[in-house]
């Protein structure tokens, strides 16, 4: 099995510019778990790593697809799972970094088709963790999902609490819905490191953040986009920052209206994000550049070894 050091966190935090520092120690390769920087020309308001990292450190599914392309979680985590793959294959180390908590599910546990993550039964389940111990909420799945329970290794609680997490959601087991309709892979051991802030910190980067990609142009990247036939009713184009600019070209909104909408939106996103991380009891938390060195010895120490994975 594969050990794979995910880092998350909520948005502007500093994860990617954490992982490159890394990944130049570890001698890595970074995988991105971010729903909009897998799109060509959506630099700006993706925060995508720019060339000049990207040629320190090699980065995969960043410009994958275009806009207009319906680029799912499930490709999303086909296309990561062959990345890290190859990483390891080429005596690398996999470093997964991104916020999008579905893309990471897909990766990490399988998508269950019409089964969403509800953040109260996560938040029960970890709580009953720090109460019980995992090894009683891990027999608790073998008496509902025995299978399930069989397949994931005893310490992966990441895993444990999802398939609880569906049984509770849909009365069925794991097992059973995957086997009709589920895509998953078990290769991978996720090591996870959480990046934060105290939360007015988080907030004042969150709004510099918004500042600065605004300075650099993001409103002028969207005309860009919709001059090359791209509609601002796409997906893609609806993602937070493109969003605002797009109600800016349409004159739905002033300029300084729609920075203070995208701030408002980004700060809302960062707490949903903290929310679904902080229901995994297996993520250690650190600050994003205090603790770098203190980050790099919980990864080496925790990734002990990489194995081949068979697919």
């Amino acid at each position: 099995m594969t050990r794979v050091l995910v880092i998350v966190g909520p948005t502007a935090v500093g994860k990617s510019a954490l992982a490159i520092a890394l990944a130049e120690r570890m001698d890595a390769e970074i995988v991105s778990a971010d729903s909009v920087q897998v799109y060509r020309r959506m630099d700006i308001g993706s925060a995508k790593p720019t060339l000049a990292q990207q040629a320190r450190i090699p980065h995969h599914l960043i410009d994958v697809a275009d806009p207009d392309d319906s680029f799912s979680a499930g490709r999303y985590a086909k296309r990561a799972a062959d990345a890290i793959v190859s990483i390891v294959a080429r005596g690398k180390r996999p470093i997964v970094v991104g916020g999008s908590g579905l893309y990471l599910r897909a990766l990490l546990s399988g998508l269950v088709e019409g089964v969403e993550s509800d953040p109260e039964i996560r938040a029960r389940i970890a709580d009953r963790i720090q109460r019980e111990g995992l090894e009683a909420v891990r027999r608790h799945l073998a008496d509902v999902d025995p299978k399930a329970a069989q397949r994931i290794h005893p310490t992966d609680a990441y895993r444990i609490m999802r398939a609880l997490e569906v049984y509770e959601l849909t009365g069925r087991s794991l097992s059973e819905i995957q086997a009709r309709h589920g895509w998953g892979s078990d290769c991978f051991r996720p090591v996870w490191i959480g990046v934060t802030e105290e939360r007015s910190l988080l907030y004042r980067r969150i709004e510099a953040r918004c500042e600065e990609m605004v300075k650099q142009g993001l409103l002028e990247e969207v005309r860009k986009l919709v001059a090359q036939g791209y509609s601002l009713d796409l997906r893609s184009l609806r993602s937070l920052g493109y969003k605002q600019m797009g109600q800016v070209l349409r004159g739905e909104r002033t300029l300084a209206e729609a920075i203070e909408e995208m701030q408002k939106a980004t700060r809302r996103y960062a707490k949903r994000q903290l929310t679904w991380f902080r229901a995994n009891p297996e993520i250690v938390w650190f600050s994003p550049t205090l603790e770098q060195g203190a980050i790099a010895r919980r990864a080496m120490e925790a990734l002990t070894s990489l194995g081949e994975c068979e697919r």
